[in-house]
C-alpha cells in the first residue's frame, strides 16, 4: 500500500492511495470466513454454508468495506507522519472514478482532495496599541445603585397624587370626536409605569394628577410600540387600525415604591457574610462590586477590539472550493448552493478566528489542563454564591460539584470556551500597549454595545 501526494497549488493537494491485493485479500478472506460461521441461509445449517456461496453473494460488500478502511487508515497515517496541517477531512476527488475492478479485483487506486490550513502571520506585538476603557465609579453611580437596592427590597404603597416614578393604575375608554364615551368602544384597565416612559410631555401630563381624576390621554404617548399599545388597550395588534387615538383615562390608584431603609435588616438581606454593617460599608461594597463588574466588561471590550483587529488585518487565503465541497459532503442535512453562498463568508470569518486563536495558544504555549479547568469551574460556582451574598460551600463540595458539571458535554464546552477567552484576554493585556481611558457609565455602555 502506498500514498502519493500531488500538490495542486499552495492550498490544495490530491492524495492517491494505492492498494495491492496482498493488502486486502487476507482481510476479505477473514471477513468471509467469519460471516460464513454465523450466516443463516435457507438450505444450509449455520456454520456449514459453502465459502464460495458467501464469497459470491457478499464478497464485493466485504471487499468494499475493507478497501474503505485501508484507504482511510493510509490517508490519516500519511497526514500524521508528514505533519500535514489540513482543514476539515479528505474528501473523494471530484469527477474521479475508483481505479480497479470489483469483479476481477487486483490493484485499486482512490484519490482524495485535501485543503491546507493557511500559514498565518499575526499583526500583533508589543508595539500594538489598544484603548482600554474603564468606568468612572463616582458618587452619582453609587447613589443610583444604592437606590436600586433599596427599591428592590422596598414595598409598594398607595398614594393620592402622581409623582415621576410612580405606577399609575387606570382605565382607558375610547371617545367620540365630541369627547363623549364611545358606545361599544374600547374600554380596558391597565398600568402605566412613569419610570419607563421616554416621552417627557406624557410624564408631565400625568405628574400631579389625582386618584379618580379623568382626562384625555393618547395611548401612543405612553406605549413603546404597537404590541405594547395593544396590550394596554386590551385588543389584538391587528385591531389597532380600527381603533382611534382619542381616549379618556381615569386614574383608579397610584402605587409608589417606598424605599427600604438603609439599616441592618437590609444589609443582612443583601450580604449574608455579615461584612456590611453601616451605610458607609454598603457604599464601599457597592463601589467594589461595580468596579469588579466593570473591570470584566473592560476586558471583554478589549478582547472584542483585538479580535476584530486580528480578523480584519490578518492576511490569509483559504481553499474555498475545497471547503465548500467539504461542508456539503460532511453535513448531516443537504446544503443548497444558495444557502452555502449566503453563510460562507461568516463561516470563513469564524474559521479564521479559530486558526488565529489556535496559533496564539500554540506559539505561546497556552494550555488548558484538567486541574486548571476544575479550579476555574469552582471559581465560577463560588461567584454564583457570592452574587446572592451566600458563603460558598467547603472546597470538597465545590470540587465534587465542578467535576459533576464538567461531565455534561454542553456545560463543559461552555466552561472551556470561557476559560480560553480569559487566557486570551490575559495574553492580550500582557502583550499589547494599553491606552487607559476612563469614561462615564453611559459612554461605557455605548462603547460596549458596538459590534
Amino acid at each position: 500500500m502506498n500514498v502519493l501526494r500531488q500538490d495542486v497549488d499552495a492550498l490544495n493537494a490530491v492524495l492517491t492511495v494505492k492498494i495491492n491485493p496482498e493488502d486486502y485479500q487476507p482481510k476479505v478472506k477473514a471477513a468471509v470466513e467469519k460471516y460464513r460461521k454465523t450466516a443463516k441461509i435457507p438450505g444450509f445449517r449455520p456454520g456449514h454454508v459453502p465459502q464460495g456461496l458467501i464469497q459470491k453473494q457478499y464478497g464485493k460488500a466485504f471487499l468494499a468495506e475493507e478497501l474503505n478502511k485501508l484507504a482511510n487508515d493510509a490517508l490519516y497515517k500519511f497526514i500524521i507522519e508528514n505533519k500535514l496541517d489540513i482543514l476539515g477531512n479528505p474528501i473523494p476527488k471530484e469527477n474521479s472514478d475508483v481505479v480497479g475492478n470489483f469483479d476481477q479485483p487486483t490493484d485499486f487506486e482512490f484519490s482524495f482532495e485535501i485543503g491546507f490550513s493557511p500559514v498565518l502571520d499575526l499583526p500583533l506585538n508589543e508595539k500594538s496599541k489598544f484603548d482600554y476603557y474603564t468606568v468612572k465609579v463616582d458618587k452619582e453611580l453609587i447613589d443610583k445603585q444604592v437606590e436600586d437596592l433599596q427599591r428592590r427590597y422596598g414595598k409598594l404603597t398607595s398614594a393620592e397624587t402622581v409623582e415621576e416614578r410612580d405606577m399609575v393604575l387606570g382605565k382607558f375608554e375610547e371617545l367620540n370626536e365630541d369627547g363623549s364615551i364611545k358606545e361599544g368602544g374600547v374600554s380596558n384597565s391597565t398600568t402605566i409605569s412613569l419610570e419607563f416612559l421616554s416621552d417627557k410631555k406624557s410624564i408631565k401630563q400625568l405628574v400631579g394628577k389625582n386618584v379618580n381624576e379623568c382626562f384625555e390621554l393618547d395611548p401612543n404617548s405612553v406605549s413603546k410600540d404597537d404590541k405594547d399599545k395593544a396590550t394596554m388597550l386590551g385588543v389584538n395588534e391587528d385591531e389597532l387600525k380600527s381603533v382611534g387615538n382619542k381616549f379618556q383615562f381615569t386614574i383608579t390608584d397610584v402605587k409608589r415604591m417606598e424605599l427600604a431603609a438603609l439599616d441592618e435588616f437590609l444589609f443582612e438581606k443583601l450580604y449574608m457574610d455579615g461584612e456590611v454593617k453601616t451605610e458607609e460599608d454598603l457604599r464601599k461594597r457597592v463601589q467594589d462590586d461595580l468596579e469588579n463588574m466593570f473591570s470584566k466588561d473592560s476586558e471583554r471590550i478589549l478582547t472584542r477590539d483585538v479580535y476584530q483587529y486580528l480578523v480584519n488585518e490578518t492576511k490569509t487565503e483559504f481553499p474555498e472550493s475545497f471547503l465548500k465541497r467539504w461542508i456539503k459532503v460532511s453535513s448531516e442535512k443537504p446544503v443548497s448552493d444558495e444557502d452555502l453562498d449566503k453563510e460562507f463568508d461568516a463561516y470563513l470569518k469564524s474559521l479564521k478566528w479559530q486558526l488565529i486563536q489556535t496559533k496564539i495558544f500554540k506559539d505561546n504555549n497556552i494550555q488548558l489542563n484538567n486541574e486548571e479547568v476544575i479550579t476555574y469551574t469552582k471559581s465560577l460556582l463560588a461567584g454564583n454564591y457570592a452574587q446572592y451574598g451566600i458563603p460558598a460551600p467547603e472546597d470538597a463540595e465545590l470540587t465534587e460539584t465542578a467535576t459533576r458539571l464538567l461531565k455534561n458535554k454542553e456545560q463543559a464546552n461552555g466552561i472551556y470556551d470561557r476559560l480560553a477567552e480569559q487566557k486570551l484576554t490575559e495574553f492580550f493585556k500582557s502583550t499589547v500597549k494599553l491606552n487607559s481611558k476612563a469614561v462615564s457609565y453611559d459612554e461605557f455602555v455605548e462603547i460596549a454595545s458596538k459590534n
